[in-house]
């Protein structure tokens, strides 16, 4: 059987379509074949606050005051930072340098594309 879809919620092999979607005979959850082909095709890109895709080597702005250990001052909102490194494996998935403050790492979801 080549044409096995697993369920992608319990990894479970006894499928079976109904009408245009995908049941799973284990759990019971359905879901659609387009749309998770669609959300896997996504899955190694990374997003703005804005949903905008970043690359390597963009410049981002901070859209929030971000607190910084060990530093007396926060990065400010509206501070630019140049030439971002991204890292997909990770939770601050953004590498930069911020004047002032050198080397950090940063969540995606706290910048916007500049």
């Amino acid at each position: 059987m080549s044409d096995t879809v697993l369920c992608p919620k319990c990894s479970s092999e006894f499928t079976y379509p109904t009408d245009n979607m995908m049941t799973c005979s284990q759990c019971f959850y359905e879901w659609s074949p387009e749309e998770t082909a669609a959300e896997t095709a996504g899955e190694g890109k990374i997003l703005d606050s804005n949903g905008n895709e970043l690359q390597d080597g963009d410049s981002v702005v901070v859209i929030k005051d971000l607190p910084v250990k060990g530093a007396p001052k926060p990065v400010k909102a509206g501070t630019k930072v140049k030439n971002i490194r991204l890292r997909p494996d990770s939770d601050h998935n953004i590498d930069c340098k911020i004047d002032g403050f050198g080397s950090m790492a940063l969540k995606s979801e706290f910048v916007k594309k500049a």
